[in-house]
């Protein structure tokens, strides 16, 4: 695998739900990480919140979502969708990364995550939420 393009469900407190429901709809393998099960990432009461949802589901189907956190909600967020690029060519996804961010806003830095790959999250120049996750090549 090098690239891989997935859409990606945000929600409002109702990811694990949600996650669950087209687990039944896509069949599959359903994985479900909370922010408390994440080093120093949880609010107290966000704790139980998905922080990552992911259905590897029958058929070649993978759908990702997650509960947005409060800090990172706008006035006008509700419950919506990022395209997820992913894959180990880290050449090709930070360059995906640079073009997309050129013009748009960065929202988290293309960095170290504590699940171990880079990743990062922004917005292009016409308002489409983006998430980039790099995984270590395996050795």
């Amino acid at each position: 695998m090098s690239v891989v393009l997935n859409p990606y469900l945000s929600f409002i407190d109702i990811a694990r739900e949600a996650m669950e429901y087209y687990h039944s709809v896509f069949g599959g393998t359903l994985t479900l990480t909370t922010f408390g099960e994440m080093p120093n990432n949880a609010e107290p009461d966000e704790a139980d919140k998905i922080m990552h949802g992911q259905i590897d589901g029958d058929h070649g189907i993978v759908l990702m979502g997650s509960d947005t956190p409060k800090h990172m909600r706008t006035e006008a967020f509700k419950n919506g969708t990022s395209i997820s690029l992913s894959g180990d060519d880290e050449a090709v996804l930070r360059g995906y990364w640079e073009k997309l961010v050129d013009g748009g806003s960065m929202t988290v830095p293309l960095e170290t995550s504590p699940w171990g790959a880079a990743f990062g999250m922004c917005t292009d120049r016409y308002g489409v939420d983006w998430m980039v996750n790099i995984t270590p090549k395996a050795a």
